[in-house]
This record gives C-alpha cells, structure tokens and sequence, in this order.
C-alpha cells in the first residue's frame, strides 16, 4: 500500500523530521520572545497565529511541510490557521476523544451546513461541514521532543471516513478499536484529516511539550464564506 493510499485509510501520517531540530528552536525563540508581550492567561493555547506571528506564515511554507500537504491536497494548498499548545508542569491538560470542526472565517454568512458560530479570540469560527472537514489537512510539528509519558496525541485511525460523529458513535469507536499513540522527536510531524478522533491525556513526566498545529486548504468556501486568514498570494 502507498504512503498515500494509507494515509487516506487511516487518516494519519507520522513522518520523522518535517523541519530541522535548529528550525524548532528558531520558532521556539521567536514565539517565547512574542508571547512575552502577551496576556498571562495565554500561556497553554494560542489561536490566530497566522495573523500575529510572521514566522509562523514562514513555518507553513517550509519546503517539509509544503511536501507534506502537497502529496494530499495538490500545490494549490493554503495555510487556514495556526494554533500553539505547550503542555507544561503549570498547564498540564488533558483532551478528551473529539474531531476538529471549527474553522475561523472572515465574516459570517448563513450558509447551509455551517453552524456553530462562535467568536475565538477576536476572530469568527463555524462548525464546517464534511465535506469542507474532509477536503483539509492538518500538520502538527512537534517541537519538544515527546514521550509516552508526556501526554501526546493519541488517534483512532479510520474513524476520519464516518464524517461528524455524536457523543454515542465516539463510545462505540473508542470500544472497537485500539489508539495509536504519536510520539516523537524535536522536528517531527504528524499530518491528520480534522475529522479524525483524536485525544491527549496529562503528562505523568510534565514539561515543555510545544506543538505547532498548522491547518490547510485547497479551495474556497462556498455560499461567499471566507477563509479568515487565506494569505494574500495564494
């Protein structure tokens, strides 16, 4: 089976070395010296990135993050948003089994499908429907080395292709098939669909367990809905 075939099977990808070791720690430094001029309360999960740190927007066009979500979604794929968790001793949470629904828009349309609204720090977001989930891909660079023992992302693969999933449906998968865990080193990747369950439980050995989660696209939304933060060049 190819790499790609698989991945459409399951839903995941975990590739070694999306970015260099040096490039993590270079967007390690840039983001702690940004985050220094923000509010305390910011300090687990960060939305909007994309429209306020620029190395982020250099980050979802690495040539190892542009290889990845080109094999899937072709070279016409944009970034749509960028997300920062830092699991640590202090802000040691836990996520329980879900799918990722929410899109942040640029204005809000009623449009047939979408629902959900809510405003996320400043910025609109809307439950998609599948057939937008299911067009998109997600890459979440790892930028601490991660361990069993310091909560990482847990999936259950397939559970992608069965489209929005009720609290009931979510039981019965995490009763019928086994989780993979992704672990891994300091520029690592994992590439997932947004439909695909996914969860992560506290660390038993905290520390810095800093993920970059970069979603992309590859074509507008309908009914004159926008993507919030669609660069300007694609």
């Amino acid at each position: 089976m190819s790499g790609l075939a698989q991945f459409e099977r399951d839903g995941v990808a975990k590739v070694r070395a999306v970015i260099a070791p040096i490039e993590a720690d270079q967007l390690v430094a840039d983001f702690t010296r940004w985050q220094a001029d923000q509010p305390a309360s910011a300090a687990a999960g960060i939305r909007n990135l994309l429209r306020e740190l620029p190395a982020v927007g250099t980050v979802a066009s690495h040539p190892g993050v542009r290889q990845l979500v080109g094999s899937v979604l072709g070279e016409a794929a944009f970034p749509v948003r960028a997300l920062w968790f830092d699991k640590t001793a202090a802000v040691n949470w836990k996520v329980p089994w879900h799918q990722d629904l929410a899109i942040a828009v640029a204005e809000r349309r009623e449009v047939p499908g979408f629902t959900g609204w809510s405003l996320k720090d400043g910025v609109l977001h809307v439950h998609a429907p599948t057939e937008v989930l299911s067009a998109m891909v997600t890459v979440r660079l790892q930028l601490d080395d991660c361990g069993p023992d310091q909560g990482p992302l847990r999936i259950l693969p397939g559970s992608h292709l069965h489209g929005r999933l009720g609290a009931a449906e979510i039981s019965q998968w995490r009763q019928q098939v086994s989780e993979t865990v992704c672990t891994g080193v300091k520029g690592d990747g994992v590439m997932m669909r947004p439909l695909l369950l996914h969860a992560s439980s506290t660390a038993t050995r905290p520390g810095h367990r800093r993920v970059l989660h970069l979603e992309f696209a590859a074509a507008e939304l309908p009914g004159g809905l926008r993507w919030a933060f669609r660069p300007a060049s694609a």
